[in-house]
């Protein structure tokens, strides 16, 4: 069989396998070939994979002849055009949101497996690229925060008199969430966390941060991990705790998502004006549509001298080891789906390959994405 890894567009900067997964896939009996400069913005150059036994080729080549194909992100209308037609497609499509894209691509009888879509169990945790991407997403938010703030973070006492420490408000205490409240405090800053799941407030609270409690959330036990939809009377009591700690902070963090929904706004225009001048809130639900009514996504902007980013695209700045992380989810799912003779069988038996599988034989099959179109 034969693996193809695709080199993604700009300004993409990660790639779906490094040279040490291609040892391991060689090793498996499976051959791989990767497109002419795939890792050079995850510093892995051409000769790197050779060595490690792949061979480099041209796009074309690989979407015509590769059995598996790996791309981060959505395949060209070109590509698709050109594809083997029985190949087997593995990446992040976010069909949630692309679900006309995935029905384009049914038509070409290609199989396609997105990795957001992986069941959020125990045994699938080595497979998340959600979880182990948004831990550096949530690392590289304070720190992108720590350099645009205008002053520390930790409390100084100096012979010229005392800063205060940096108030940090982050909402949403998922993966991301969890790593932005242990890097900020690391840094020194004062912590709080807002959540509407009552579950994580332990984990929040054995971090060192304050868990900021509003009473009557809907169950989210059985949403993987995500936030789900809340009554308006909650939304209203939230609305006011959060607009008073907004008020208060220096940084803000947010992090609230709902698969295949636009981001729940949680910051209203009104509460950036009540914040200090010099204050900064990072968006990491920018991508759809933002956790305030201010976000653009991939912009800055300032507003009443608080800098406002919208950045989705953080782990894409540390791709060395976003990549390494992502290759190493894709080689626990590809266990699932390539026998020992290293041949592709795809057992959609297990819950795991099932649930990540968005298409298979001209036929949406996720459920979810097939509940769009009834829509």
């Amino acid at each position: 069989m034969i693996i193809g890894v695709l080199k993604e567009p700009f300004p993409e900067t990660r790639t779906s396998l490094l040279p040490e997964h291609v040892a391991i896939l060689k090793k498996w009996n499976v051959q791989v070939v990767v497109e002419d400069g795939a890792g050079a913005t995850a510093f892995a150059n051409n000769d790197t994979y050779v060595k490690a036994g792949a061979t480099i080729t041209n796009r074309e080549e690989i979407v015509k002849t590769a059995s598996l194909i790996l791309s981060i992100n959505n395949l060209s209308d070109a590509d698709i055009l050109s594809i083997n037609g029985n190949a087997v497609l593995l990446g992040v499509y976010q069909p949630l949101f692309h679900y006309k894209l995935m029905h384009n691509w049914a038509a070409k009888g290609v199989t396609v497996f997105s990795m957001d879509m992986l069941p959020r169990t125990t045994r699938a945790q080595t497979m998340d690229v959600l979880s182990s991407q948004a831990n550096i997403a949530g690392y590289k938010a304070v720190l992108t925060a720590a350099n645009l703030f205008p002053k520390y973070f930790p409390m100084f006492m100096t012979a010229a008199g005392s800063i205060p420490p940096a108030k940090m408000l982050i909402l949403g205490a998922g993966v991301a969430g969890l790593q932005a409240i242990a890097t900020g405090k690391r840094l020194g800053a004062v912590v709080e966390v807002f959540d509407t799941r009552p579950a994580v407030k332990e984990e929040v609270m054995s971090l060192g941060a304050k868990f900021i409690e509003v009473e009557g959330a809907a169950d989210a036990s059985k949403a993987g991990g995500y936030a789900v939809a809340q009554s308006e009377e909650f939304l209203q009591r939230q609305k006011e705790k959060i607009a008073e700690s907004v008020a208060k902070a220096d940084i803000i963090i947010t992090t609230a998502q709902i698969p295949g929904k636009p981001a729940p706004v949680l910051i209203t225009t009104g509460m950036i004006s009540a914040m200090k001048n010099g204050s900064v809130i990072i968006d990491l639900a920018a991508a759809t549509g933002g956790n305030t009514e201010l976000t653009k996504n991939e912009e800055t902007v300032i507003y009443n001298g608080v800098s406002i980013v919208g950045n989705s695209s953080l782990p894409g700045t540390m791709p060395s080891d976003a990549s390494k992380l992502y290759g190493k989810n894709v080689l626990n799912f590809l266990q699932l789906i390539i026998d020992k003779e290293g041949q592709l069988h795809l057992n959609f038996a297990d819950e795991l390959v099932k649930g990540t599988c968005i298409i298979h034989e001209r036929e949406i099959t996720n459920e979810r994405v097939k509940a769009l179109f009834e829509l």
